[in-house]
Protein backbone atom coordinates (compact mmCIF):
# COMPACT_ATOMS: atom_id res chain seq x y z
CA UNK A 1 0.00 0.00 0.00
CA UNK A 2 1.32 3.35 -0.88
CA UNK A 3 0.77 6.15 1.94
CA UNK A 4 1.35 9.57 1.24
CA UNK A 5 2.39 12.11 4.05
CA UNK A 6 3.72 16.37 2.86
CA UNK A 7 6.18 18.15 4.24
CA UNK A 8 4.59 19.11 7.77
CA UNK A 9 4.81 15.95 8.68
CA UNK A 10 8.01 14.43 10.97
CA UNK A 11 8.73 11.43 12.67
CA UNK A 12 10.70 11.06 15.93
CA UNK A 13 12.17 7.83 17.56
CA UNK A 14 13.12 7.55 21.27
CA UNK A 15 14.96 4.84 22.68
CA UNK A 16 12.38 2.08 23.56
CA UNK A 17 11.83 0.76 20.31
CA UNK A 18 14.26 2.23 17.11
CA UNK A 19 13.95 -0.68 15.38
CA UNK A 20 10.02 -0.71 14.51
CA UNK A 21 10.11 3.08 14.07
CA UNK A 22 12.64 2.80 11.24
CA UNK A 23 10.64 0.19 9.86
CA UNK A 24 7.26 2.32 10.25
CA UNK A 25 9.58 5.12 8.29
CA UNK A 26 10.49 2.67 5.88
CA UNK A 27 6.89 1.44 5.09
CA UNK A 28 6.05 5.38 4.56
CA UNK A 29 8.53 6.38 2.34
CA UNK A 30 9.36 8.79 5.33
CA UNK A 31 12.53 9.78 6.63
CA UNK A 32 13.75 9.77 10.63
CA UNK A 33 13.86 12.88 12.30
CA UNK A 34 17.11 13.82 13.67
CA UNK A 35 17.31 13.68 18.00
CA UNK A 36 19.21 11.88 20.34
CA UNK A 37 18.54 10.87 24.46
CA UNK A 38 21.57 11.46 26.46
CA UNK A 39 21.61 11.53 30.20
CA UNK A 40 23.63 13.42 32.95
CA UNK A 41 26.26 11.53 35.29
CA UNK A 42 23.38 11.26 37.65
CA UNK A 43 21.07 9.57 35.48
CA UNK A 44 18.65 12.54 34.57
CA UNK A 45 17.56 12.50 31.09
CA UNK A 46 18.13 15.10 28.55
CA UNK A 47 16.35 14.92 24.68
CA UNK A 48 17.52 16.76 21.79
CA UNK A 49 15.66 18.00 19.07
CA UNK A 50 18.21 18.51 15.99
CA UNK A 51 15.94 20.18 13.54
CA UNK A 52 12.93 22.66 13.24
CA UNK A 53 9.43 21.64 13.73
CA UNK A 54 7.71 24.83 14.02
CA UNK A 55 4.49 24.38 12.47
CA UNK A 56 5.04 20.69 11.86
CA UNK A 57 2.30 17.44 13.05
CA UNK A 58 5.19 15.30 15.18
CA UNK A 59 4.27 11.45 15.55
CA UNK A 60 6.85 10.43 18.24
CA UNK A 61 7.28 6.69 18.75
CA UNK A 62 7.95 5.47 22.41
CA UNK A 63 6.83 2.00 23.82
CA UNK A 64 6.72 2.38 27.61
CA UNK A 65 8.51 -0.82 28.40
CA UNK A 66 10.92 -1.84 30.65
CA UNK A 67 12.44 0.34 31.98
CA UNK A 68 9.33 1.83 32.09
CA UNK A 69 9.51 4.94 34.11
CA UNK A 70 12.79 6.30 32.10
CA UNK A 71 11.37 5.45 28.63
CA UNK A 72 7.83 7.65 30.39
CA UNK A 73 10.08 10.25 31.53
CA UNK A 74 12.02 10.34 27.86
CA UNK A 75 8.62 11.05 26.08
CA UNK A 76 7.42 13.32 28.62
CA UNK A 77 10.75 15.69 28.15
CA UNK A 78 10.40 14.84 24.24
CA UNK A 79 6.72 16.19 24.39
CA UNK A 80 8.51 19.45 26.30
CA UNK A 81 10.59 19.94 23.91
CA UNK A 82 8.98 19.86 20.75
CA UNK A 83 6.19 22.19 22.51
CA UNK A 84 8.40 24.96 23.22
CA UNK A 85 9.99 24.00 19.43
CA UNK A 86 6.40 25.26 18.46
CA UNK A 87 5.26 22.25 16.57
CA UNK A 88 1.62 22.15 15.37
CA UNK A 89 0.72 19.23 16.54
CA UNK A 90 2.27 16.06 18.42
CA UNK A 91 1.17 12.45 17.56
CA UNK A 92 2.14 9.91 20.25
CA UNK A 93 2.90 6.46 18.68
CA UNK A 94 2.70 4.50 21.79
CA UNK A 95 3.01 1.06 20.84
CA UNK A 96 2.65 -0.55 24.42
CA UNK A 97 1.05 1.71 26.87
CA UNK A 98 2.98 0.93 29.99
CA UNK A 99 1.14 1.13 33.56
CA UNK A 100 -2.61 0.03 31.50
CA UNK A 101 -2.52 -2.91 34.21
CA UNK A 102 -3.61 -0.21 36.78
CA UNK A 103 -6.42 0.81 35.65
CA UNK A 104 -8.68 0.79 38.16
CA UNK A 105 -8.78 0.46 42.46
CA UNK A 106 -8.95 -3.01 43.06
CA UNK A 107 -8.02 -2.90 46.71
CA UNK A 108 -8.37 0.39 48.99
CA UNK A 109 -5.69 2.98 48.78
CA UNK A 110 -4.55 1.68 45.33
CA UNK A 111 -3.15 4.80 42.85
CA UNK A 112 -4.94 4.53 38.90
CA UNK A 113 -1.73 4.90 37.18
CA UNK A 114 -3.44 4.72 34.23
CA UNK A 115 -5.29 7.77 34.43
CA UNK A 116 -2.20 9.33 35.87
CA UNK A 117 0.29 8.92 33.23
CA UNK A 118 -2.42 9.86 30.52
CA UNK A 119 -3.01 13.24 32.56
CA UNK A 120 0.91 13.49 32.25
CA UNK A 121 1.02 13.21 28.45
CA UNK A 122 -1.83 15.45 28.51
CA UNK A 123 -0.11 17.99 30.90
CA UNK A 124 2.87 17.85 29.09
CA UNK A 125 1.44 18.96 25.64
CA UNK A 126 0.22 15.56 23.66
CA UNK A 127 -2.72 16.45 20.69
CA UNK A 128 -3.00 12.87 19.92
CA UNK A 129 -2.38 9.00 21.21
CA UNK A 130 -2.43 5.93 19.14
CA UNK A 131 -1.80 2.57 20.94
CA UNK A 132 -2.27 -0.89 20.23
CA UNK A 133 -4.47 -3.29 22.83
CA UNK A 134 -4.26 -1.41 25.61
CA UNK A 135 -4.94 -3.87 28.49
CA UNK A 136 -7.89 -2.60 29.67
CA UNK A 137 -9.78 -0.84 26.85
CA UNK A 138 -11.60 1.42 29.23
CA UNK A 139 -8.45 3.74 29.34
CA UNK A 140 -9.35 5.53 26.66
CA UNK A 141 -11.59 7.19 28.29
CA UNK A 142 -8.68 8.53 30.83
CA UNK A 143 -7.92 10.84 28.08
CA UNK A 144 -9.37 14.41 26.73
CA UNK A 145 -7.73 13.91 23.88
CA UNK A 146 -8.10 11.73 20.85
CA UNK A 147 -6.32 8.02 21.46
CA UNK A 148 -6.46 5.50 18.04
CA UNK A 149 -6.80 2.26 19.88
CA UNK A 150 -5.32 0.08 17.27
CA UNK A 151 -5.69 -3.90 17.88
CA UNK A 152 -3.72 -6.67 17.39
CA UNK A 153 -5.82 -9.00 16.17
CA UNK A 154 -5.80 -8.80 12.62
CA UNK A 155 -2.07 -9.19 12.99
CA UNK A 156 -2.12 -12.03 14.56
CA UNK A 157 -5.52 -13.81 13.10
CA UNK A 158 -3.46 -13.54 9.73
CA UNK A 159 -0.47 -15.98 10.78
CA UNK A 160 -2.38 -18.63 12.12
CA UNK A 161 -5.01 -18.19 8.90
CA UNK A 162 -2.24 -18.80 6.56
CA UNK A 163 -0.68 -21.90 8.66
CA UNK A 164 -3.97 -23.72 7.88
CA UNK A 165 -4.04 -25.20 11.34
CA UNK A 166 -6.68 -28.26 11.16
CA UNK A 167 -8.56 -29.76 14.32
CA UNK A 168 -7.96 -26.35 15.95
CA UNK A 169 -9.73 -24.83 18.96
CA UNK A 170 -8.58 -21.07 20.63
CA UNK A 171 -7.98 -21.35 24.07
CA UNK A 172 -8.19 -18.44 26.73
CA UNK A 173 -5.76 -18.95 29.45
CA UNK A 174 -7.86 -17.65 31.86
CA UNK A 175 -11.74 -16.28 32.39
CA UNK A 176 -10.43 -12.60 31.50
CA UNK A 177 -9.48 -13.89 28.20
CA UNK A 178 -12.79 -15.20 26.74
CA UNK A 179 -13.58 -12.30 24.37
CA UNK A 180 -10.34 -12.46 22.96
CA UNK A 181 -9.99 -16.26 22.39
CA UNK A 182 -13.54 -16.02 21.57
CA UNK A 183 -13.08 -13.26 18.35
CA UNK A 184 -10.04 -15.38 17.38
CA UNK A 185 -12.13 -18.24 17.34
CA UNK A 186 -14.96 -16.97 15.11
CA UNK A 187 -12.07 -15.73 12.15
CA UNK A 188 -10.49 -18.96 12.86
CA UNK A 189 -13.51 -20.85 12.50
CA UNK A 190 -12.84 -22.88 15.04
CA UNK A 191 -14.10 -23.60 18.71
CA UNK A 192 -13.28 -21.69 22.07
CA UNK A 193 -12.13 -23.16 25.43
CA UNK A 194 -10.64 -21.83 28.47
CA UNK A 195 -8.79 -22.17 31.17
CA UNK A 196 -10.76 -21.99 35.13
CA UNK A 197 -8.48 -20.56 38.02
CA UNK A 198 -8.71 -19.92 41.32
CA UNK A 199 -7.03 -17.20 43.23
CA UNK A 200 -4.92 -18.67 45.86
CA UNK A 201 -3.15 -15.70 46.74
CA UNK A 202 -1.35 -12.50 45.45
CA UNK A 203 -0.56 -12.44 41.68
CA UNK A 204 -0.93 -16.39 42.50
CA UNK A 205 -3.47 -18.80 41.24
CA UNK A 206 -4.11 -22.24 40.32
CA UNK A 207 -6.02 -24.28 37.79
CA UNK A 208 -9.02 -25.86 38.26
CA UNK A 209 -10.27 -27.11 35.22
CA UNK A 210 -10.28 -26.76 31.80
CA UNK A 211 -13.41 -25.98 29.70
CA UNK A 212 -14.23 -27.02 26.31
CA UNK A 213 -12.98 -30.06 24.05
CA UNK A 214 -9.27 -29.78 23.51
CA UNK A 215 -8.36 -33.54 23.48
CA UNK A 216 -6.66 -34.61 20.26
CA UNK A 217 -7.40 -30.70 19.11
CA UNK A 218 -4.43 -28.57 18.20
CA UNK A 219 -4.93 -25.34 20.51
CA UNK A 220 -3.77 -21.86 20.36
CA UNK A 221 -3.81 -20.10 23.43
CA UNK A 222 -4.42 -16.00 22.83
CA UNK A 223 -3.64 -13.57 25.79
CA UNK A 224 -2.67 -9.21 25.37
CA UNK A 225 0.62 -9.22 27.15
CA UNK A 226 3.20 -11.97 28.56
CA UNK A 227 5.21 -11.15 31.15
CA UNK A 228 6.51 -13.48 33.65
CA UNK A 229 5.22 -16.18 31.31
CA UNK A 230 3.56 -18.45 34.25
CA UNK A 231 -0.09 -18.25 32.67
CA UNK A 232 1.01 -19.07 29.51
CA UNK A 233 3.47 -21.68 30.69
CA UNK A 234 0.70 -23.18 33.73
CA UNK A 235 -2.14 -23.11 30.81
CA UNK A 236 0.36 -25.28 27.85
CA UNK A 237 1.11 -27.53 30.59
CA UNK A 238 -2.55 -28.08 31.58
CA UNK A 239 -3.82 -28.44 27.71
CA UNK A 240 -0.83 -31.26 26.95
CA UNK A 241 -1.53 -32.88 30.40
CA UNK A 242 -5.04 -33.35 29.29
CA UNK A 243 -4.07 -34.51 25.85
CA UNK A 244 -4.06 -31.84 23.44
CA UNK A 245 -2.14 -32.48 20.54
CA UNK A 246 -0.16 -29.55 19.60
CA UNK A 247 -0.12 -26.45 20.98
CA UNK A 248 0.52 -22.71 19.45
CA UNK A 249 0.74 -19.25 22.01
CA UNK A 250 0.21 -15.92 20.87
CA UNK A 251 -0.04 -12.48 22.33
CA UNK A 252 0.48 -8.86 21.16
CA UNK A 253 3.08 -7.60 23.64
CA UNK A 254 5.68 -9.59 24.65
CA UNK A 255 7.13 -8.09 27.77
CA UNK A 256 8.71 -11.07 29.09
CA UNK A 257 10.08 -10.44 32.76
CA UNK A 258 12.20 -12.32 34.57
CA UNK A 259 12.78 -16.53 33.36
CA UNK A 260 9.67 -15.94 31.20
CA UNK A 261 11.61 -17.07 28.04
CA UNK A 262 13.07 -20.11 30.18
CA UNK A 263 9.32 -21.01 31.18
CA UNK A 264 8.38 -21.09 27.57
CA UNK A 265 11.02 -22.75 26.18
CA UNK A 266 10.62 -25.64 28.63
CA UNK A 267 6.58 -25.41 28.54
CA UNK A 268 5.00 -28.07 25.59
CA UNK A 269 4.41 -24.71 23.14
CA UNK A 270 5.53 -25.52 19.48
CA UNK A 271 5.63 -21.54 18.72
CA UNK A 272 4.82 -18.70 20.74
CA UNK A 273 4.05 -16.12 17.87
CA UNK A 274 4.17 -12.26 19.60
CA UNK A 275 4.31 -8.66 17.73
CA UNK A 276 7.61 -6.16 18.00
CA UNK A 277 5.56 -3.28 19.87
CA UNK A 278 7.68 -4.36 22.66
CA UNK A 279 11.74 -4.31 21.58
CA UNK A 280 12.96 -8.17 22.18
CA UNK A 281 16.62 -8.31 22.76
CA UNK A 282 18.16 -10.80 21.12
CA UNK A 283 19.07 -12.96 24.21
CA UNK A 284 15.19 -13.07 24.94
CA UNK A 285 13.51 -14.63 21.14
CA UNK A 286 13.34 -17.97 22.62
CA UNK A 287 14.39 -20.83 19.54
CA UNK A 288 10.52 -21.38 19.50
CA UNK A 289 9.36 -17.68 19.39
CA UNK A 290 8.06 -15.86 16.15
CA UNK A 291 7.95 -12.08 15.53
CA UNK A 292 5.75 -10.46 13.31
CA UNK A 293 5.68 -6.82 12.45
CA UNK A 294 3.63 -4.43 13.34
CA UNK A 295 4.61 -1.70 11.30
CA UNK A 296 2.44 -2.14 8.75
CA UNK A 297 -0.77 -1.44 11.07
CA UNK A 298 1.09 1.20 12.65
CA UNK A 299 2.26 2.87 8.86
CA UNK A 300 -1.33 3.03 7.66
CA UNK A 301 -3.12 4.71 10.79
CA UNK A 302 -0.53 7.11 10.95
CA UNK A 303 -0.95 7.90 7.27
CA UNK A 304 -4.69 7.76 7.53
CA UNK A 305 -4.57 10.32 10.89
CA UNK A 306 -2.00 12.66 9.03
CA UNK A 307 -4.05 12.96 5.76
CA UNK A 308 -7.47 12.89 8.17
CA UNK A 309 -9.07 9.90 6.89
CA UNK A 310 -11.16 7.53 8.49
CA UNK A 311 -9.25 5.03 10.50
CA UNK A 312 -12.34 2.98 11.42
CA UNK A 313 -11.69 -0.03 9.67
CA UNK A 314 -8.15 -0.28 12.18
CA UNK A 315 -10.26 -0.79 15.11
CA UNK A 316 -11.83 -3.50 14.01
CA UNK A 317 -10.91 -7.31 14.03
Amino acid sequence: MTFTVNDRFKMFTLSSNEPLTKDIVRHLGSELGGSNVQRFSDGEVKVNVEESVRGGEIYVVQSIAHPSSDHLMELLIMIDALKRASAKRINLVIPYFGYSRQDRKARSREPITAKLIANLLQAAGATRVITMDLHAPQIQGFFDIAVDHLLGMPILSKYFAEKKIENGVIVAPNNGGVKAARELADILGMPIAFIDKRQTGPRESEIVNIIGDTAGKNAIIIDDLIDTGKTIASAAQALKDSGTETIYACCTHAVLSGNAVELIEQAPIEEMVVTDTIQIPEEKQGKNMKVLSAAPFFAEAISRVHNRQSVDKLFKR
